[in-house]
């Protein structure tokens, strides 16, 4: 519990002491990460200094506003993924998100893809960009990140 009441702000991480970034999933984040500069800012200085970023589910919320140094959108012509509308209407919150996060990621240059089945794992690997559909693409996502950081190595 100390742990949980001491945990470490955003704005004190240093990105030098971690290799990866894993933004989780959940409806809330929606609402926590999208627009959090604190987060797109870290997120943005991970990926820069060449780290892994990463996420899964409605993680990618926290993608879709993280701008490089250049100005681009870091999902800007990358392959990514992330819950999909059919997934939303499916579990009957189409109207209570505040906004499609597949449309989203689209909109920012991200190239994105889906399962042909919803609900079933689906992983999207670019470069040190690693993102997962659903909470059964977790597993996929974890094994990628392990995997792109045992080639860092």
């Amino acid at each position: 519990m100390d742990r949980l009441n001491e945990t470490l702000k955003i704005e004190a991480v240093d990105v030098d002491d971690y290799d990866a970034i894993y933004l989780v999933g959940g409806h809330g984040v929606m609402y926590d990460f999208t627009d959090h500069e604190p987060l797109l800012t870290l997120t943005a200085d991970f990926y820069e200094k060449g780290k892994v970023v990463s996420s899964v589910c409605h993680g990618p919320s926290g993608l879709i506003n993280v701008k490089l140094s250049n100005g681009d959108y870091l999902v800007k012509n990358k392959k990514v993924t992330g819950f999909s509308w059919a997934e939303e209407k499916l579990a009957k919150r189409q109207n209570v998100v505040p906004y499609n996060l597949e449309e989203q990621l689209k909109e920012r240059g991200g190239d994105y893809s889906k399962a042909l089945i919803p609900f079933t794992s689906h992983v999207v690997v670019d470069g040190r960009l690693v993102t997962g559909q659903n909470p059964r693409s977790a597993k996929g996502v974890g094994k990628a990140v392990v995997k792109l950081l045992g080639e860092k190595r």
